[in-house]
Parts: C-alpha cells; sequence; structure tokens
C-alpha cells in the first residue's frame, strides 16, 4: 500500500471503504487532506465532571456531564413498543440510571465494566435518570476515571454518516494526518495575528482540552482564509489599476467650479471626503477603481457627476451605465438638470431610441462631438465607440457581472479610463472588506439637508381600517403610496398575502375611486417599467409591489409605503425598500403590518434610518453567506471565517495582503510559493492572476 499523503483518497483510509466514502464525497471529503480540515461546527463542553451523587440531585431538565463505571445494563420494552437501553454508572460517590429510547442496540457497545463518559438532561422515567445527549467510551475495565471530562467537537453530517462516526473516523487518523500538514503561513503574518502554526491549530481545533484551545485553533483557519481571499482581492485591483496606463488628470477648475456655485444645494461633508478621494485618484497616474457606496438619497449621482466632469475638462468622454432603462433616464434627468446652467446636454443611450436616434448618438460619441453620456447594456455594444474614454462609471455596479462592467471599461484602447462604481446598498465595513477587497471603497454615511423625513410604524391587523383610511388622507392631499408584498402569487405552503390577489382586492373593494397597478419580477422588462413611468407621472395613485421596486426609480410625490409581512424579508431589503419613499420635502411614512412572529427585530429596523447601522443588524442576524454570495465575482465561500467576530483579524489579513502585493505584485518571493499554491487549490482562477505579466 503507498504511504500515506494528504492527497490520497479517503476510500482507502481505514475505517472507510467505497461506501463510507460515497458519504463523505457529499461533504466535499474526497482526500485525507479534506477530512483534516473538515472541523466541527460546535463543540460540547463536557471538561466539568459532575459526581454522579450531586447529578441526582439536579434539577428535572438541568444538564449534568458524568463519568462512571458500567455495573449493569438492560433493554426495556415500553407499552408503545418503544426498546430503551438502560444502564447503570457508578463513581466513588453514587449511582444513577441512565437511558436511551430507541436505541437497543447501544447493548453492543456498552457493556458492563466499560468506563462511560455520559452529558445530557437529567429526565424521570420510572424513576430520575440521565439521557445523554451525548457520550465516550473512555475504556474498558482497567482504564482509570480522567480528573477532569472532555471536550465533544460536533462535526457537519450527511444522511448515512452520524457524528460520533466522524467523530471516531477522525479520531482514528488524527495522529498519522497531523505530521503530514507543514506551515504554509509566513511567520511575520502569524504574529501579527498572535495565531499558532496550522499543525497545533489542526490539532486543537479536532482534539480540544478547552473551548477557548478549539476557538484558537479556528482562529488560525480564518486568518489564512481571509489573507488568502485578500491576496487575491488585492492581486485584482493591482491588475486593474496598473495592467494598463491610467490617465493623469489635471484639476482644472473650469466646469467643475461652474458646477459647484450652480448647485441649489450645499454637498455634504461625506460628498466632500467622497470627492477629495475620487479626484485623488483621478489626478493620479494610476487608474481609478474605486466604489462609492451610500444610502439611497445620499447624494451619489452628483458626487459621480463631478467626476464626469473632471474628466470632460481635460479633453475626455464620460459614460454613466445604468441596469434599467427608466434608471438610465432618471439619471439622464437629473444630469440635465444640474448641468443646464453649464449649457450642457447629456446623451442618452437606450434600447428603445429608434435604430435612426442610436446611430446619431453613437456618431457624436464617436467623433468625440458628445463628452456625456448616460445608458444601459446599449453602451457596451460592439458598434459603440468613443473618441476618448476617460471615466466609466457604474450605477447599481452589483447588477451587471464583472465582464459586463470590463466591456465598457475596454472602450478606450489606447488609455485604461478610470472606473467609479455606484451602490446603494450599505453593507458594513468588514463585509465591505471581503466582498469590494478588489475595489478602493469610498462611503457616503451622511444624507443631504432638506430631505423628506420618514417615520417607521409597527401596525397590528386590528389597525388595518385606520392604515387604508390613512392612505386616503394621503392620496386626498395629492400624494401617492406603495403597497409591498412578500409574494407574487399565493400557494398552500405559505399562508401570506400576495401581490397579484391583493392588487386585484385593493382595486376593486378598499380604493375603488383610486388606480392601482401591479409591478413584479414576473412582468417583461419593457412592461414593468411603463407601469413604473405611469405611477411617476401620477397616472397611478396606489402601486401594488414586489420587491422589484427595491432599486428603482424616484417618484418624490409617494409618501406612504406599506409592507405586508414584513417578518419575510431581511432587514437590509426592508431599507432598501423604505428608501423609495422620502424623496421629496414632505414627511413619509413607512407602515409594516407583520404576521405572526416576535417584533423585537422590527423594533430595532423601526427605530434607525442609517443604512450602514441596518447593514449591521443584518449581518449580525443572518450571517455573512447570502451577503457574499450577492456578489457576482465572489471568489470563495467561506468555511471557517465569521465577519460578526473576525473583523480585526480581516482588516489585518486587508492591510498585509495590499503591503504585500505593492512590494511583490507575482507573489515571487521564495518563502511566498506555499501561498500561492495554497491559492491555486482554493480558487478556481487563482493562479491566472498570479501570472507575471510582460514587461
Amino acid at each position: 500500500m503507498p504511504p500515506l499523503r494528504l492527497e490520497s483518497p479517503v476510500q482507502y483510509l481505514k475505517g472507510v471503504g467505497q461506501r463510507r466514502a460515497e458519504l463523505l464525497a457529499h461533504l466535499g471529503i474526497r482526500t485525507a487532506r479534506d477530512l483534516l480540515f473538515h472541523i466541527p461546527f460546535r463543540y460540547l463542553d463536557a471538561t466539568t465532571v459532575t459526581p454522579i451523587a450531586r447529578a441526582r440531585g439536579a434539577a428535572t431538565g438541568e444538564d449534568v456531564t458524568v463519568v462512571g463505571r458500567v455495573i449493569s445494563t438492560a433493554v426495556i420494552p415500553t407499552r408503545r413498543g418503544l426498546r430503551v437501553f438502560q444502564c447503570v454508572l457508578k463513581d466513588e460517590s453514587g449511582m444513577i440510571e441512565c437511558g436511551w429510547p430507541g436505541r437497543p442496540f447501544l447493548e453492543r457497545t456498552i457493556t458492563k465494566g466499560t468506563l462511560l463518559l455520559a452529558t445530557g438532561p437529567i429526565r424521570h422515567f420510572h424513576g430520575k435518570q440521565l439521557q445523554p445527549r451525548e457520550w465516550i467510551v473512555l475504556g474498558g475495565e482497567d482504564e482509570e476515571a480522567p480528573a477532569r471530562g472532555l471536550v465533544l467537537p460536533v462535526y457537519p453530517v450527511t444522511e448515512g454518516l452520524t457524528v460520533r462516526q466522524m467523530r471516531a473516523l477522525l479520531e482514528q487518523h488524527l495522529g498519522a494526518l497531523l505530521p503530514l500538514v507543514e506551515e504554509g503561513l509566513p511567520a511575520a503574518w502569524r504574529q501579527a495575528a498572535g495565531l499558532v502554526p496550522l499543525p497545533e491549530a489542526l490539532g486543537v481545533v479536532h482534539r480540544p482540552a478547552r473551548i477557548e484551545e478549539a476557538e484558537q485553533g479556528r482562529r488560525r483557519l480564518a486568518f489564512e482564509e481571509l489573507m488568502l481571499l485578500q491576496l487575491v482581492l488585492a492581486r485584482a485591483r493591482w491588475l486593474a489599476k496598473r495592467s494598463r496606463a491610467g490617465i493623469r488628470f489635471e484639476v482644472k477648475k473650469d466646469l467643475t467650479t461652474k458646477l459647484r456655485e450652480h448647485l441649489p444645494f450645499e454637498l455634504t461633508n461625506a460628498q466632500k471626503r467622497c470627492l477629495k478621494e475620487i479626484v485623488g485618484d483621478q489626478t493620479s497616474a494610476v487608474r481609478m477603481h474605486r466604489l462609492l457606496q451610500g444610502d439611497v438619497g445620499s447624494g451619489k449621482t452628483v458626487v459621480a457627476l463631478f467626476a464626469m466632469l473632471l474628466a470632460v475638462e481635460n479633453g475626455y468622454q464620460a459614460a454613466m451605465m445604468a441596469p434599467t432603462e427608466i434608471l438610465a433616464e432618471q439619471h439622464a434627468a437629473t444630469l440635465q438638470r444640474l448641468l443646464a446652467p453649464l449649457g450642457m446636454v447629456p446623451e442618452l443611450l437606450i434600447g428603445r431610441l429608434s435604430a435612426g436616434e442610436k446611430a446619431a448618438i453613437r456618431d457624436r460619441l464617436a467623433s468625440g462631438a458628445s463628452l456625456l453620456v448616460v445608458g444601459t447594456h446599449a453602451l457596451i455594444q460592439e458598434e459603440v465607440g468613443f473618441r476618448r474614454l476617460g471615466l466609466v462609471v457604474i450605477d447599481e455596479q452589483h447588477r451587471f457581472g464583472v465582464a459586463q462592467r470590463a466591456l465598457l471599461a475596454q472602450k478606450n484602447a489606447e488609455e485604461g479610463p478610470d472606473v467609479l462604481l455606484l451602490s446603494a446598498t450599505p453593507i458594513p465595513r468588514t463585509l465591505a472588506l471581503a466582498v469590494y477587497g478588489d475595489l478602493d471603497v469610498s462611503r457616503l454615511d451622511e444624507l443631504p439637508p432638506g430631505r423628506g423625513r420618514i417615520r417607521t410604524a409597527i401596525r397590528e391587523e386590528r389597525s388595518r381600517p385606520k392604515v387604508y383610511d390613512f392612505i386616503r388622507s394621503e392620496i386626498a392631499a395629492g400624494r401617492q403610496a406603495y403597497v409591498v408584498y412578500p409574494v407574487i402569487d399565493e400557494t398552500e405552503k405559505l399562508d401570506l398575502k400576495a401581490a397579484t390577489k391583493m392588487a386585484e382586492l385593493l382595486a376593486k373593494e378598499v380604493f375603488p375611486e383610486f388606480r392601482v397597478g401591479l409591478v413584479h419580477g414576473r412582468l417583461a422588462a419593457d412592461e414593468r417599467d411603463r407601469v413604473m413611468r405611469r405611477f411617476r407621472a401620477n397616472e397611478m395613485q396606489v402601486l401594488v409591489a414586489t420587491t422589484v421596486i427595491e432599486v428603482g426609480i424616484d417618484v418624490p410625490n409617494a409618501t406612504v409605503m406599506v409592507i405586508e409581512h414584513p417578518e419575510r424579508f431581511g432587514l437590509a431589503q426592508l431599507h432598501q425598500l423604505r428608501g423609495r419613499i422620502g424623496r421629496g420635502v414632505a414627511e413619509s411614512q413607512c407602515i409594516l403590518m407583520p404576521g405572526a412572529g416576535s417584533r423585537e427585530r422590527l423594533d430595532r429596523f423601526a427605530d434607525t434610518l442609517d443604512g450602514f447601522k441596518i447593514a449591521e443588524l443584518d449581518l449580525a442576524e443572518r450571517g455573512h453567506g447570502e451577503l457574499v454570495g450577492a456578489k457576482q465575482a465572489g471568489p470563495v465561500e467561506l468555511r471557517y471565517a465569521d465577519f460578526a467576530r473576525d473583523g480585526e483579524l480581516l482588516a489585518l489579513a486587508h492591510r498585509l495582503a495590499r503591503e504585500t502585493i505593492t512590494a511583490d505584485p507575482t507573489l515571487s518571493a521564495k518563502g511566498l510559493r506555499p501561498v500561492v499554491v495554497e491559492i491555486g487549490r482554493r480558487f478556481e482562477r487563482g493562479l491566472e492572476l498570479f501570472r507575471a505579466i510582460p514587461g
């Protein structure tokens, strides 16, 4: 038999075989390495052993851990046909009965004379007994009882494979596998994070003496995971900024100064700070690759316009791409209004224009006659060319694939245009480092004055007539309202109000005097746009919708939003929906109509309008998985790291990765070779990123 290696197929390990190997494959375990890195997701702390006499006096339901010698066993039938395995444990202080309902087969494992550790609650079953949730056979008749208990690892398993079997498999092979593990991270990185070497970390993760040891091991694995992720993102950032020469713009204070003088409002401090960061990028020789992140209504568009005008001042063109035609139209209208005092009119290139109109715009862009353009995917079509594209602005960037974003940035073949991405979805700082680690991030964390205040209220079902009366009063005052539902159609499985049926009911029975519209994700894109245009024009007073309006157009006249079954939405999603109102100067009302369940999370949501604070609450509530998965370029699913508790590790990894890539862009130093190998193992296109660029 060949010598054991970490890359050995798991089926050749003793105690595995083909059938169990197939089960392990469902967990992603195909090699000995995979088995070793399959770590527990929680632990049972059975380190405190209770003397049996004291355990017998514990209250019903109380958890205890005992260690004793089995002095008798039996299988007891019950009147319901259930067979219960029972044994009596004895230590120096006394005896206690243990029972396992429905597990008569344990009589083959737990025999008289066995030294047993058992942990679980005290129950009443023909008297007081311990019903073990976990148990470990510590040895036979000659084994001495340990002075303290154990920490029992609980592993992720699959159908046909129990936690006990997985625990036994790891225990059986840990001694042989750990000596094969080599440390791959430079000592300086580990020292900066205060972490133990990898072999030691894996040892204490699988076989900890205390819970604290297991956490030390997990942190070591989490740091490596975060560090490799940050190296990949830092390398991607380096390539985006330096693979082609950037454009060094000069601050000429011509158009930008005129815009500032004619703005009908003062820029917020956050806008000024972000603009300074963006201009710093634009005036450097390195390409800008920056994300401008801010809440709905925080003023991202005007900041982007300043950046666009700086490019125009320097003889370049600037393009803004939006994910939908109606959003592109909205941006074009906003820019046109702000640019009117400067005598400039932006182009609008969208799919529904006639062939002649599109051709004329393409000619003006190619000749350089048009300096500013707003558009949709139409901008990245092959026939669209620019004379001298200097800045690309992409709104709601998460709605475009990485390849789509790159296509627009490649419209200048000679120079690399700066790229500014916009996002109205606030995410926590720690998550931003992981999801957007390939970008420089600016945060607009301040709302401009003059926006209508949004009040959020939670109302019970009995208040529904009053809610409808309030909507009537707002519409009578010339306002409009949204009513949002979590599902499009009713289903038998979910007892939820649905958009299609409720739209009909609201139109016929509740608001027959008003025009009620319906928009949802199954409508064709052009039909959705048509409905939204009619709502914006106040041709509809009530718009029934699903989350399709989460990222949408401004309707300053809409002052009411009713969200049905808000418990079905994440907090960040509720915040995005709420951002559809409060767009004008009038006070707006967001009314939550929950079904059954706790109101605590909704109370937290109602108490703040800060999108970044809500994002932190959302992260704590839901974890990072769904949020990370939302990024189309998200390189890897994290197995060991937890953003809720590993923020400091992530920040350190982010800093070290950027410093490392700046000093050694291809990680060619001898000591970093194991790091490159591990990147290739974990990331599908990891090695491609670290190939040296000729010249």
